[in-house]
């Protein structure tokens, strides 16, 4: 899930038109040593804090259906986790880091969900709303002095940006339908050496003779009502 929403900030600020002058996009830590190397105008987006929230854990289990109708497997809730993002801009000149930091702003600021268009892998699949804090206020995490401290560097400019992504949940497969009936035999009692006789089968009141394929035999009935899947909350 991680390097899906990577993906997608990646996507949505390339089209945001911030490396069109030459600016490179990376996802590196931003260490001293790394930064001694850089050889053109820069925006680094590193990761450096994931945390889940444990307010929006559920329990149960969720169907997925088939064409027909049927549920072919059953998938718990997603988990959902904060993932913040150290953005800087690295070039000659102050005056210009602070140019492109204010295009990522005005990027992010617009931009309170990932677009759909922009989810790859598991995010699409899922099809729940990937919200984006730029710049919050919040307390949790880390405070910057302890990551630029931590890379080494010295203290700049820098945005925080937070992505809230979900995690896929677990997928069960559901067990095979029900091909045949029920089918009782009476078992002789233990001192009695006759064998048991032929079994008989159970049907249900009124049913027929399903057929060779056994009660697995498509029938008509409804579809079931689409659910919408939101955001679980």
């Amino acid at each position: 899930m991680i390097h899906e929403v990577d993906e997608g900030l990646r996507l949505l600020l390339t089209q945001a038109g911030l490396t069109d002058s030459g600016v490179d996009l990376v996802f590196d830590p931003p260490t001293r040593e790394w930064a001694a190397r850089r050889n053109a105008p820069t925006i680094s987006v590193f990761l450096y804090d994931i945390r889940e929230d444990v307010e929006r854990r559920r329990t149960g289990r969720l169907e997925e259906y088939d064409d027909t109708g049927r549920i072919v497997a059953y998938r718990t809730p997603p988990r959902w986790f904060d993932l913040t993002y150290l953005v800087t801009a690295w070039t000659n000149r102050p005056q210009d880091e602070h140019r492109l930091l204010s295009e990522v702003l005005r990027c992010m600021a617009r931009t309170d969900v990932l677009p759909a268009r922009l989810r790859t892998g598991t995010l699409a699949e899922l099809g729940l709303a990937v919200p984006i804090e730029v710049a919050g206020g919040g307390t949790q995490g880390r405070s910057a002095g302890d990551v630029w401290s931590a890379l080494g560097g010295e203290l700049k400019a820098a945005i925080d940006l937070k992505v809230l992504a979900p995690l896929a949940g677990e997928l069960i497969d559901a067990a095979p339908p029900v091909t045949e009936g029920l089918e009782v035999r009476v078992a002789p009692a233990a001192s009695d050496d006759t064998p048991p006789g032929p079994g008989r089968r159970l049907r249900y009141d009124g049913a027929g003779d399903p057929g060779p394929q056994g009660f697995a035999v498509p029938r008509d009935r409804p579809a079931p009502t689409r659910r919408h899947r939101g955001p679980v909350r």
